[in-house]
């Protein structure tokens, strides 16, 4: 009886939300198909299906975003079967870099790898593997509960793992879209149902829409060509010269947005400003071979070239923790620095250095340390 009471009081405030089917049986309402045709998935017999042209990287995108959940659905496989389940996959970027991918394969196989049915891959090895592959149904569980992700297949643990322990997975989002993707097999899924957890992260939106622009103010214009931060809806549109400065000042904290840059764009993301002395510079310049490429700690540390597409939008994080910085682009760890000497708050800053090579912006979010 204490605990049904207990059960009743964390549903009314919040702290329990009821489960949500993400699929009617009858349409894709609440879904999306991404960077692929509209043919590439359907439904048939209740099911979502994956066509022949749901070739990679084709992927179904859940409409909303999640952070920490239940997520409960089920899988048919039949003969040769190969895809997966995204959780906190970005808008644009690599999904399974920058989010999780739970791989879905139809072999039993009997040593666990890295690529295996049920895999975090292509990383973490499941347990074991429990899979049904002659024309039958199988159930999937996936319990996201930063940094707690535990999966269930057949009814079996195959991960209970604290994902900051795996050194490649201890950046990746901690929110963002559930995706399926099949890579042309004819894989199907069927009751697809989640239940929302509790929220652990607190994002401040420095950028979303043009009324956010008054957290900012611009800097250091140049007289002949004097920088242009448009904002045009969703987008922050960036020209000229100049930068843009926040009103509020950062020490320690994780930054994420996407960013689409002109081809040869040059910019760059300042931290730790005094006004014009004593900041950080991580570039934003997409040429493979110049001094200090997209992603480096300007006249401090080249990164590895991240290899951007020209004029697509990519996913920027930027995370500051006392002496040590760090930037992943699309997923990828592409500079690390731990010898920063200016420890003081300063302003975050956005630099346009190149006029007539705009720069956009979306999405730019800080989360202070």
């Amino acid at each position: 009886m204490h605990i049904l009471f207990f059960t009743i009081w964390l549903a009314l405030t919040g702290s329990l939300s009821a489960q949500v089917t993400l699929f009617d049986g009858a349409t894709l309402q609440g879904w999306s198909v991404e960077q692929g045709p509209q043919s590439a998935f359907y439904v048939e017999e209740r099911a979502i299906a994956g066509s022949p042209s749901a070739g990679f990287p084709a992927w179904l995108r859940s409409d909303k975003e999640y952070e920490n959940f239940e997520l409960e659905l089920e899988f048919f496989v039949k003969g040769w079967t190969d895809g997966g389940i995204y959780l906190h996959a970005p808008l644009h970027g690599h999904r399974s870099r920058s989010g999780f991918k739970i791989s879905l394969f139809h072999q039993q196989d009997k040593e666990p790898r890295t690529n295996s049915m049920g895999s975090i891959f292509p990383l973490v090895a499941p347990r074991l593997v429990n899979v049904r592959n002659q024309g039958e149904w199988n159930q999937l569980r996936i319990r996201m509960d930063w940094p707690q992700l535990s999966v269930w297949s057949n009814g079996e643990i195959i991960h209970n793992l604290n994902v900051e322990t795996v050194p490649e997975l201890r950046y990746r989002l901690r929110r963002g879209y559930l995706g399926l993707e099949t890579l042309s097999y004819p894989l199907r899924f069927r009751n697809l149902r989640i239940r929302e957890l509790p929220s652990k992260e607190k994002w401040e939106a420095l950028y979303e829409q043009p009324r956010d622009l008054e957290k900012w103010t611009l800097t250091e214009p140049n007289a002949k060509a004097p920088a242009k931060f448009a904002p045009l809806g969703a987008v922050l549109r960036a020209d000229g010269l100049g930068n843009l400065t926040t009103k509020t000042k950062y020490r320690d904290f994780e930054m994420r947005m996407y960013i689409r840059g002109s081809r040869h764009h040059n910019g760059g993301v300042l931290f730790r400003s005094q006004g014009g002395r004593g900041r950080y510079e991580i570039q934003l310049h997409d040429v493979e071979e110049s001094h200090y490429p997209t992603g480096s700690l300007y006249s401090l540390e080249r990164a590895r070239y991240p290899r951007i597409e020209p004029e697509q939008w990519f996913l920027f994080q930027l995370i500051v923790q006392g002496a040590r910085c760090l930037v992943r682009i699309n997923g990828e760890t592409v500079m690390e620095y731990d010898k920063l000497e200016n420890l003081e708050p300063g302003w975050i800053e956005l630099q346009a250095h190149d006029a007539g090579r705009p720069i956009e912006y979306k999405q730019i979010l800080v989360k202070p340390q």
